[in-house]
């Protein structure tokens, strides 16, 4: 585990397009989410600890952030072929474990991770009702054996400031995890690669 923060793509840039498939088996895009007040794209994966350590807290802020009317998507772009644990028959389980309200999409490309800069797991993009990016960073501040709650507080500040019409603090930290597993040769300029 190479303990990694977000790139923090420059607020502003504009959401990158995907079409990718749900774990339920059918193709989800950004264009499905024009409407939204705001999109929340978090890049996920099954096994990384930071990851576990926040999912019953995102599918508990999914339920209540979705019926607020903001659209969420979680992508899982890492290298299956050596990290099995987060294969896409494995993202059905952990949808279905967790009650992931939210689209859970396979990028197997690792195009999409590219597009957006991700860098972590997990990692997350909040857009505008422009699908401008109001919001990159962490979730909160606690992490794996921190001892520290998890409340979702930064994010769930950036969440009400967008549906609010706000930006949100310019003062944005970076969110910290375990690094997107690229394939080999495929790791992105940003990243070292």
């Amino acid at each position: 585990m190479v303990l990694t923060p977000s790139t923090m793509l420059p607020l502003g840039t504009k959401a990158p397009n995907f079409s990718l498939v749900n774990v339920d088996g059918k193709s989800v895009s950004l264009s499905d989410f024009d409407d939204a007040p705001a999109l929340l794209v978090m890049f996920l994966c099954n096994h990384c600890p930071y990851v576990v350590h926040v999912a019953d807290h995102l599918a508990a802020l999914a339920h209540e952030y979705m019926g607020r009317g903001v659209a969420i998507v979680g992508i899982s772009s890492n290298d299956v072929s050596n990290y099995p644990a987060d294969s896409p028959e494995q993202m059905v389980a952990e949808a279905e474990q967790r009650g992931y309200p939210f689209p859970y999409l396979y990028d197997d490309s690792q195009e999409v991770a590219h597009a957006y800069r991700a860098a972590c797991t997990p990692d997350f993009f909040v857009f505008d009702a422009d699908q401008k990016l109001a919001y990159r960073g962490q979730l909160d501040s606690s992490r794996p054996e921190s001892g520290i709650p998890v409340t979702g507080e930064d994010l769930r500040a950036a969440l009400d400031a967008v549906l609010e019409g706000k930006a949100p603090a310019e003062n944005q930290t970076p969110s910290l995890g375990c690094n997107i597993k690229w394939k080999a040769d495929n790791a992105p300029e940003y990243f070292g690669g």
